[in-house]
């Protein structure tokens, strides 16, 4: 069976210095030896943390509706992760009404919160809003986190996600991903005359925004270290070719003007160079371009398929796949080119191989008895594990902090694909909702 082809704004964030936070705590918060609350994701029988949430306190009427949405945004981002379990605030004993103010912890236990979070929106003279959060151990009783945000009206999203990943980094150990965007593939129409169009939005399904027209065909999208530039395959009228994307201007750029065919891009750990496939004849091989000197590398000289290449985070090796061995593996070798190790050896065929941004895992697609399976192994190949299983999964794509995964479903039939993340454990499966059918995700790093 054959696979399917594959400075926005600046946010300051500021620590809080100056809100009494710390002092606050150590004042008149008794503190106990109890060790301070902390997520253990590695235990066998793991149960999501129960937290409660407070809706943020507004400053006026307008300042309300977004305090609420920035709530909203926050309870969603640390539900959707699996790790968290928002108290519904219908059991809420205590009132928060000052984000000033030393919670009742006892009300806070009865309700059996394990963390409190509590926080504000107002609206500034300048025009600005300041958004502040706290972050309690209720079991403890003393303040975990305090901060606080400026920005203007229009980027009250991203102050939820912000504060989402400081609260999520607090309590697992684990940096956050919610403050990031995914591109993808938007597909609409039927599936012999398939529309698609170039899209981005963020990481929850919110604010899509499409990058291309959809007059030509769209393979494989890859964010840039930047997150400012995308690197695609497109098929026009004549040969495939891979381009730049800058997504502030939306101009693009041919990245080299190859014979054949040239697809499966991606960046070089340090922006600078694209590394892709190239067919020759019935092969293809895997080369490098300088995007400053346009200077072309050929790092693979098989007679085979040599495609999907991935940097491993530090930028010294990249993993890619081969059938060089008479079927698809997953194959890894310095990133200037010699000999390649194959790591892959389980039944059936191994595809679009991924590195983490954490370096500890390689994800990959799996195609076995007709079965797609979307799994995870280490670099040397020990560990496999198969976190999710269909008939078609594809496109493993990873978070930014490397605990999350994001690839798409496609059932097949008059249907279409959609997009669906998994946590690196195979424990929590969620779809995420896109405006149509949606395919070949890539996720950015975190965008401050």
């Amino acid at each position: 069976m054959t696979l399917r082809r594959r400075s926005e704004f600046i946010l300051t964030r500021r620590r809080a210095l100056a809100l009494g936070a710390v002092a606050c705590g150590s004042i008149f918060v008794p503190r106990r030896a109890a060790a301070v609350v902390r997520l253990d994701i590695t235990q066998g029988n793991f149960q999501p943390m129960p937290i409660a949430i407070t809706k943020f306190i507004g400053g006026g009427e307008g300042d309300d509706d977004t305090a609420s949405g920035v709530t909203q945004i926050i309870t969603a981002n640390l539900q959707r992760s699996g790790l968290f379990a928002p108290i519904d605030p219908a059991a809420f004993i205590e009132h928060i009404a000052s984000v000033d103010s030393v919670p009742r912890f006892a009300d806070w236990r009865s309700v059996n919160a394990q963390a409190l979070v509590t926080g504000a929106v107002t609206r500034q003279s300048d025009g600005r809003l300041k958004a502040e959060f706290r972050l309690w151990d209720v079991l403890a009783g003393q303040q975990l986190a305090g901060q606080q945000y400026f920005t203007t009206p229009d980027n009250w999203r991203r102050i939820g996600h912000i504060i989402s990943d400081a609260i999520y980094e607090q309590l697992t150990g684990n940096g956050g991903y919610f403050d990031s965007r995914v591109v993808f593939v938007d597909e609409t129409g039927p599936g012999t005359a398939r529309v698609k169009r170039l899209a981005i939005m963020d990481q929850d399904g919110a604010n899509v925004r499409y990058l291309t027209r959809g007059d030509e065909l769209v393979l494989t999208p890859r964010f840039s270290p930047s997150s400012q530039e995308i690197t695609y395959m497109a098929y026009g009228q004549g040969d495939p070719r891979v381009y730049l994307y800058n997504i502030d201007t939306g101009q693009r750029e041919v990245v080299g003007n190859f014979p054949g065919m040239s697809f499966s891009p991606r960046f070089s750990p340090d922006g600078q160079s694209v590394i892709m496939s190239l067919q020759e004849g019935a092969n293809s091989n895997i080369f490098v371009m300088d995007l400053r000197s346009k200077a072309t590398t050929r790092l693979t000289n098989t007679q085979a398929i040599d495609t999907s290449p991935s940097y491993a985070p530090d930028g010294s090796h990249i993993c890619f796949e081969s059938d060089r061995g008479g079927q698809p593996q997953i194959y890894v070798m310095a990133a200037s080119g010699g000999p390649a190790q194959r790591i892959s050896f389980g039944e059936g065929e191994y595809n679009t191989p991924v590195w983490s941004p954490r370096g500890d895992y390689i994800a990959f697609t799996k195609i076995t008895s007709g079965m797609f399976a979307i799994g995870v192994m280490k670099p040397d190949g020990s560990g496999e594990r198969i976190l999710t299983e269909s008939f078609h999964n594809e496109g493993p794509t990873f978070a930014p902090n490397g605990q999350v995964i994001m690839f798409f479903r496609d059932p097949g039939g008059n249907s279409g694909p959609s997009l669906f993340t998994v946590d690196i454990s195979g424990r929590n499966e969620q779809r995420v909702p896109t405006p149509n059918y949606a395919s070949d995700p890539a996720w950015s790093p975190l965008l401050s």
